[in-house]
């Protein structure tokens, strides 16, 4: 299998050879303000492996500056999700380590000229900052003298001004052609509690100034981000060089990954958990780490995915059925094979012995021989799925109707005899005689059918939920190019079936990941389930016409 292209990889080969780089140094640099994504499980890909193959080290680093939006519980949940993707950070850091250091940088660019202190409202701000066509127009408060800067500057530290009374600005240029360079706002009030640093502070650092400084404390050498942030490379650039900073790391932008049928804005992903479209960051139908983890996705799946997808400098979108390719190719020599019905339809086999119950040897991976075998039940009372029988069928139906035969997958045929119907005429039962000539593993050749079922012994059964999804969230061209994000939900997304497994399948495990014969491969959920009834996601189905470009 091919593996993607990536040029971060090339440029370290060149950084280290030419001596620029000694120990390449990266960072995933989360902010915890909500819970992580597919998108940002490439992103951690990249950082660590490409670390990884140079001998090198990576930081796990919370962006964590603005403590109206961020949370502990969103800390842990993104150490969580790292975690069990594989990796393990050299360091861990908040940017609230740094907030000392960078308030004495401030101070620094105060005391060079290189920053005021403004009292525009944030949208007097946005009204002066010009278009791409015509500059900015230069603040009145500009001109402010050093001594005064410094002393309002301490003051809004001291907590003298309100939330938006006053803003640090960098004084560069208000005509450039780079909105991001004119004179941006790097420090703002906001009286909030941080949940690292409590209420020490009362001003907070913006992100373009924040992580420059934070790349070059910790001596990143390559500070990996997406397209977006390709323009505020001068700005982060413009920083460190004024700031005087020892270390002088440098930003490289990939394109961020797009899937089909997907949304990857954390503002939007919050939007359903609040609105409660979903129940909640890890429902299964979510593109977010915990979701993928909780509907049955494999941490080898999504490195393998990241990989094949990899790194380049233009936008695309990549087709959601790959992701699910993934989890096929990881799952299929992994999964134990076992039966459920997941609409079940009830067989009586007439010509089977009353109150007898024969066990029959199937084996719990045909792709893996070495998984060994198992043991399943069989009686005169059995179910199937309620779309295995028709009683006026097709051409070329190879299922159950009145009169055919079919093969019981690993035990015998049986014949359809007698439809039994209740009294709004929906079937409820099927009355059939099995030959016992025809049992699996016997070696005869009288006759053949052409269609295999798959069936649960009634008496031994375990009742079991059963949860189907499709994608939560359409493409415009489902919803309509003007649909809002919440008409592009899809109210087919989530189908909730009450079935029947196995009886070896009592007691499995959240987690336990499983192919059920002509269904899917299906997870056990860890939030639902209990000792005395299993919940299983399906994780993807079967088959797919996606393959993989060669």
């Amino acid at each position: 299998m091919s593996i993607g292209s990536n040029f971060i990889k090339n440029i370290i080969i060149d950084d280290l050879e030419a001596g620029r780089v000694k120990e390449v140094v990266t960072r995933f640099p989360p902010e915890p303000n909500g819970y992580l994504h597919i998108g940002h499980a490439k992103s951690i890909c990249l950082n660590f492996e490409m670390a990884d193959a140079f001998n090198g080290k990576t930081h796990l680093r919370f962006d964590d500056t603005n403590p109206v939006k961020e949370d502990t519980e969103y800390v842990e949940s993104i150490k969580e999700d790292v975690r069990w993707l594989g990796f393990e950070w050299d360091a861990l850091f908040f940017a609230s380590d740094y907030f000392e250091e960078m308030y004495n940088r401030a101070v620094l660019l105060i005391k060079k000229g290189k920053a005021y202190v403004c009292d525009l409202s944030a949208e007097e701000i946005r009204a002066t900052r010009g278009t791409l066509s015509e500059p900015g127009t230069e603040s009145p408060y500009r001109g402010r003298s050093v001594e005064e800067n410094l002393d309002l500057f301490e003051r809004m530290r001291a907590g003298e001004f309100r939330d938006g009374e006053k803003v640090l600005r960098a004084k560069i240029d208000m005509a450039s052609p780079n909105i991001n360079m004119r004179d941006p706002v790097i420090y703002r009030i906001a009286h909030a509690s941080h949940h690292n640093t409590g209420d020490k502070w009362c001003i907070y650092p913006m992100y373009d100034f924040a992580h420059p400084l934070e790349d070059a404390v910790e001596g990143i050498t390559h500070s990996i981000c997406t397209l977006e942030f390709e323009d505020h490379r001068p700005l982060y650039d413009w920083v460190i060089e004024e700031c005087e900073m020892p270390c002088q790391p440098h930003q490289y932008e990939f394109a961020r990954l797009n899937l089909t049928n997907t949304v990857m804005s954390k503002r939007w992903l919050k939007k359903l958990v609040d609105e409660g479209v979903v129940d909640g960051w890890d429902d299964p139908r979510m593109p977010t780490i915990s979701g993928l983890r909780r509907r049955g996705y494999t941490p080898e799946s999504i490195r393998a995915f990241a990989r094949e997808i990899g790194v380049a400098k233009s936008n695309s979108v990549v087709d959601d059925k790959m992701l699910e390719f993934f989890i096929r190719e990881d799952l299929k020599l992994k999964a134990p094979r076992t039966m459920g019905v997941l609409r079940p339809l009830k067989v009586v086999i007439t010509n089977y012995p009353e109150g007898q119950v024969e066990w029959l040897e199937t084996e719990v991976n045909p792709e893996n021989p070495e998984m060994g075998m198992r043991q399943i039940p069989f009686s005169r009372e059995i179910y199937i799925e309620q779309d295995d029988f028709m009683e006026n069928p097709p051409k070329k139906y190879h299922r159950l109707f009145p009169g055919n035969e079919v093969r019981l997958k690993s035990a015998y045929f049986i014949r359809c005899e007698e439809v039994i119907k209740d009294a709004d005429g929906q079937v409820v039962e099927l009355r059939c005689t099995y030959d016992p000539a025809t049992k699996s593993g016997l070696d005869f050749t009288e006759r053949k059918v052409k269609g295999t079922i798959h069936w649960v012994e009634a008496t031994h059964a375990v009742a079991a939920e059963f949860r189907l999804f499709e994608p939560l969230i359409l493409d415009e061209e489902a919803g309509g190019e003007t649909a809002s994000f919440l008409e592009r939900v899809n109210p087919a997304s989530l189908e909730v079936v009450q079935g029947f497994i196995e009886p070896n399948m009592r007691d499995v495990q959240g987690q336990d990941k499983f192919q059920f014969f002509r269904h899917g491969y299906f997870n056990v959920d860890n939030k639902y389930s209990t000792a005395e009834r299993k919940v299983f996601n399906r994780i993807v189905s079967l088959k797919s016409s996606f393959q993989l470009p060669k």
